[in-house]
């Protein structure tokens, strides 16, 4: 029968075995860097999704003027 180690034991009962609660140093000029980047992603995908909205809008007005007028 083969022998196991007790770290390899540990390591498969948890999945945080080995992590260590060592606090580390906040890079808070990166971190801020980070949201604003994401944010500024986030609003530039809404502003696209809007102006794609808007220039739908205005192709389905423009066809329903052009098509219907031949009635009466």
């Amino acid at each position: 029968m083969a022998r196991v180690s007790r770290q390899a034991v540990g390591a498969s009962r948890d999945p945080n075995y080995g992590a260590t609660n060592i606090a580390r140093k906040p890079n808070y000029d990166f971190e801020r860097r980070e949201r604003d980047r994401i944010k500024q992603a986030e609003s530039a995908k809404k502003a696209q999704a809007k102006s794609d909205k808007r220039a739908a809008e205005q192709a389905l007005a423009a066809s329903d003027t052009s098509g219907g007028s031949d009635v009466g």
